[in-house]
């Protein structure tokens, strides 16, 4: 199906769920990954700017530019990670279809994707990052009472 039909036919699924209402949404059957698929952007944005453009939804906590393997130059497409998963479903919602620098995005939801296996042209930083993501990590709080002078765990 083409990108743009394709797109048009996310619009109008959500559309059409905002009139007549309903238990059960489209995203439903997403509900178990907080990754997106993005693409229609202009070749000159980085991650940066793309962490920027959708971090307005949430937390984002992984991505993927896809590159050309030679040059290193942006295919135009990518795969974003929310740290919620319901986040995915506010830029789907909300960003597919916009334009940014005259290019239309195509924002959707993917079912079952795998970040890239480990390469042994990557160096250990990018490895890292790959396998933690970039999200920071959460914060446990030792707290002593003062009955038994044990130590609790809070988050």
């Amino acid at each position: 199906m083409n990108p743009l039909t394709n797109m048009k036919n996310v619009l109008k699924l959500s559309e059409h769920e905002l009139q007549h209402g309903g238990k059960k949404s489209w995203h439903d059957m997403y509900r178990d990954s907080a990754w997106i698929f993005v693409a229609g952007f202009p070749y000159t944005l980085s991650e940066g700017d793309l962490i920027c453009v959708f971090s307005q939804y949430g937390e984002v906590v992984n991505i993927n530019l896809i590159r050309d393997s030679k040059t290193g130059k942006s295919k135009g497409f990518c795969f974003l990670c929310y740290e919620d998963q319901r986040s995915t479903v506010l830029a789907v919602d909300n960003l597919n279809g916009i334009k940014i620098i005259d290019r239309t995005l195509r924002v959707d939801h993917v079912a079952d994707y795998k970040p890239p296996k480990e390469n042994e042209k990557m160096d250990e930083e990018t490895l890292r990052l790959y396998m933690e993501g970039c999200a920071p990590k959460p914060q446990i709080q030792h707290i002593k009472t003062e009955k038994t002078k044990d130590t609790k765990k809070y988050r």
